[in-house]
């Protein structure tokens, strides 16, 4: 008897056609089926909240006061700090070593109406009223409650995602007013640090700004509303079913939220830009 004894035969494979579908791989990767879900999410909130019955008001008019009441003051905050620091302090020590303090409100145009004003209302949006809503529906998710509603014939996608899709678009709207407006503010405490005149500066700003202008800037801001809304309801919809998966998804809805933001911001702007060249000259 031979000491070395012949290896055992392997069993054959089955083809990949006669195995389960477990062991199938995907067909698309996951980022593209989320992709697909958050624009088939998008879809439907926008036909349920146009088709009657409007159920979704009260709660619509709850999530915007939650979102003022959470977002108002950081938003504020961040518009006059980025408007009267960074900004402002660069802005005027190139101005005033040329002694063009008043050419100031030119610059500013870009500087808040155009990059400030709607970055900060979306960044404000995403980082406080997204990941709030994240983790409200999470929690939900993970308790069954999505389950219950469906089961009492409630559409969680018309009572919970509607609302909270509009009151971040309405708070976009208004956030970026408020965030110009405080911007302004800024340029006028940095004008009066410097012993420069408002009236120049004011002349400047109004020479420079245009209504189209300000009507990109507000629709900017709208899309970005829109999309923090459907990352951060997509997100906490579809959780896995535990508090460690709710924390998860809302680092997640806040890392997809702030490169959707980057994203957008650069398309838009370069889009606005090469439609309409006469932004670009310097007018007044």
């Amino acid at each position: 008897m031979s000491a070395v004894s012949e290896a055992a035969p392997r069993p054959a494979q089955p083809p990949e056609e006669d195995r389960g579908p477990a062991s199938r791989e995907p067909v698309l990767p996951s980022f593209v089926s989320e992709i697909g879900g958050m624009i088939d999410m998008a879809i439907g909130a926008v036909r349920c909240g146009l088709s009657p019955p409007f159920s979704w008001a009260a709660e619509f008019v709850a999530q915007l006061r939650f979102v003022i009441k959470v977002c108002f003051f950081p938003l504020i905050v961040t518009s006059f700090a980025l408007s009267f620091g960074p900004a402002g302090i660069q802005a005027s020590n190139f101005f005033g070593l040329v002694g063009a303090t008043d050419r100031m409100g030119g610059a500013y145009v870009i500087i808040v109406v155009r990059m400030f004003a709607p970055l900060v209302s979306a960044i404000v949006l995403a980082g406080a009223a997204g990941t709030a809503i994240c983790a409200d529906l999470g929690a939900r998710k993970s308790r069954d409650e999505i389950a219950a509603l469906s089961v009492l014939g409630v559409d969680p996608l018309r009572s919970l995602v509607v609302p909270r899709l509009l009151a971040l678009v309405v708070a976009a709207l208004l956030f970026n007013i408020f965030a110009l407006l405080a911007g302004v503010v800024g340029l006028v405490v940095v004008v009066l640090q410097n012993g420069g005149a408002i009236g120049p500066v004011f002349s400047t700003f109004l020479s420079n700004a245009n209504p189209l202008e300000l009507g990109a800037a507000t629709l900017k801001t709208l899309v970005y509303g829109a999309v923090i809304a459907i990352v951060c309801c997509y997100k906490g919809l579809n959780v896995a079913g535990n508090a460690q998966s709710v924390g998860r998804a809302v680092n997640q809805a806040v890392v997809l939220s702030f490169l959707a933001i980057g994203f957008i911001d650069y398309v838009f702007s370069q889009l606005l830009l090469a439609t309409h060249p006469g932004l670009s000259q310097v007018r007044g």
